[in-house]
């Protein structure tokens, strides 16, 4: 088992199944300077480590996350500089950078939302690729109530979910609703009374499949849900090329048929 803390996130490592944990729980997990600069230092860990076969992102205390600590960050002007310029040749900012780089960690992530996921913490559970939520967990787009409008990737991630008269309107009107509603809009993956549970399984699950399939499944559907026709035919042919016949596809092979105790290696091989 492997445990990296500091002062805004834990990750534990343990059995291939990383977990990721937003920890100001006193601030029902605000997003300040602090805290999304270690987000982005964990997705970047995280993209580097093979080991990690699945990863669950959940919050600490009474919420997932309250979204942005905007009085904490607004006493600084410069922190909004900070948050929005784009360095160098990079497509996305500090502030988009805690919801759009989970899309590039290889491994799955399962985003595990309770109490509160409001604004940038509903835009950081977007950027994984499936949400557990409680029934009750409270959702919000809440940046017009601030007289702003989501800026940390949400253009990139709601898209894929909801038609866009739905994202207008929630936008716009930056209303409240609950897991239950936000399942029916298919916004969240599964509601249940223990989400955290249901996700641990989830992760042991998909520990169990190559990891070449399931980092190339990830990349094929986030590169071409909405491409063009020749795009994602491209895309599904150079994909399978990189797994065909390496390793961990022909260990796939061998436990379906004749040696199912086989165990995958430790790595991808892209």
């Amino acid at each position: 088992m492997a445990t990296t803390n500091n002062n805004r996130v834990l990750l534990e490592i343990d059995q291939g199944i990383a977990t990721v944990t937003l920890n100001r729980p006193d601030k029902y997990n605000g997003l300040d300077m602090a805290m999304f600069d270690a987000i982005v230092a964990v997705t970047r860990q995280l993209k580097k480590d093979r080991s990690v076969r699945a990863i669950i992102l959940k919050g600490a205390g009474e919420a997932f996350c309250s979204g942005l600590d905007v009085a904490k960050v607004s006493k600084n002007p410069v922190n909004f500089l900070k948050l929005l310029v784009k360095p160098g040749r990079k497509i996305s900012n500090l502030a988009q950078d805690v919801g759009y780089l989970w899309r590039d960690v290889p491994a799955p992530v399962i985003a595990v939302t309770h109490g509160y996921c409001f604004g940038g913490g509903f835009q950081i559970a977007l950027g994984a690729d499936f949400r557990f939520s409680t029934g009750d967990c409270e959702f919000s787009i809440m940046e017009t109530k601030w007289g702003l409008i989501p800026d940390m990737s949400l253009t990139v991630t709601l898209r894929e979910l909801i038609s866009i008269d739905l994202a207008k309107e929630l936008t716009m009107t930056a209303r409240r609703f609950n897991g239950t509603d936000a399942k029916e809009m298919g916004l969240v993956s599964r509601v249940c009374d223990d989400p955290l549970a249901k996700a641990q399984a989830f992760a042991r699950e998909l520990a169990e499949r190559s990891p070449d399939a399931v980092a190339a499944s990830k990349l094929l559907f986030n590169r071409t849900w909405s491409a063009p026709d020749k795009a994602a035919l491209d895309w599904e042919t150079r994909l399978q090329k990189k797994i065909l016949a390496r390793t961990n596809q022909r260990t796939a092979v061998a436990r379906n048929t004749s040696d199912p105790e086989k165990a995958y290696e430790d790595r991808r091989g892209f």
